[in-house]
């Protein structure tokens, strides 16, 4: 079931400045899409269309063959899960809590978790390396942490994509490396299709199967991470030059601006 995008367009304000100005765009399932482009050129607002977070101004976005705004709310929760890039929770919930919200989209409004929901949490937790932090409160977790807990949930939500906005933001070296690992696991042994908004174009380069970039509201190119990740291309979308540094084993090397 892919996503698809059709000229959508949206304007926040009345002077009538378009934050996403035409993006068509197509994902499909079973692919690792990174979303990269310089700030403001509306990849947060696009992933927050995708989730219908934000409503279309104009244009079309499609789950399957329907329209996403046809979807009930629980419907979609069954097919899209969202890790966000805030993961500030104030209240007092245990780990073990907040990836068992997961679950919420499958119960009616009176019934209670099951056993086959227990076990889907209990495997999400295995996953993600998240069993030894169960019975931690959510808000004594670092970032690192508290972001695999929010993975951990997306994967209790058992849906077919997974949907993150700058996941790796803010945390050191070593755990983005790990959150990365585990979304590329996520995606070739468990068959989940991931979108992603990413700043760093070195983590995008090595993860991502697809890249979709954007400038200005706009969807500057998209395809093969291989094809994209072209220096001509780079320095057209963030204005400055790149320099493309090849590993001493041949893989898909480093990029840096000059």
């Amino acid at each position: 079931m892919k996503i698809q995008s059709e000229e959508l367009r949206w304007c926040p304000n009345k002077d009538g400045k378009a934050v996403l100005d035409g993006i068509t765009a197509e994902f499909l399932e079973g692919g690792f899409y990174g979303i990269i482009g310089p700030n403001g050129s509306g990849k947060t607002s696009f992933l927050r269309h995708l989730l219908r977070f934000l409503k279309v101004y104009s244009g079309k976005l499609l789950l399957g063959e329907r329209e996403l705004i046809e979807y009930e709310r629980k419907e979609l929760a069954k097919q899209l899960a969202f890790v966000p890039q805030n993961i500030h929770m104030d209240i007092d919930f245990s780990v073990y809590e907040v990836v068992q919200m997961g679950r919420n989209p499958y119960l009616g409004r009176f019934a209670s978790f099951g056993k086959e929901d227990q076990k889907i949490v209990e495997e999400a937790l295995s996953l993600t390396s998240c069993k030894e932090l169960c019975d931690r409160k959510f808000v004594e977790l670092s970032g690192g942490e508290a972001q695999r807990v929010l993975i951990a949930r997306a994967v209790a939500q058992d849906t077919k994509w997974i949907l993150l906005d700058e996941p790796v933001s803010g945390l050191d070296v070593r755990y983005q490396m790990e959150m990365m690992r585990l979304l590329d696991w996520l995606n070739r042994k468990k068959g989940k299709s991931v979108i992603v908004v990413l700043h760093d174009l070195n983590l995008a380069a090595r993860f991502c199967s697809h890249l979709v970039i954007m400038k200005k509201g706009k969807v500057v190119a998209m395809g093969e991470t291989e094809k994209m990740m072209d220096l001509e291309l780079l320095q057209n979308v963030y204005e400055i030059e790149f320099l493309h540094i090849l590993d001493m084993d041949g893989g898909q090397g480093y990029y840096f601006p000059k």
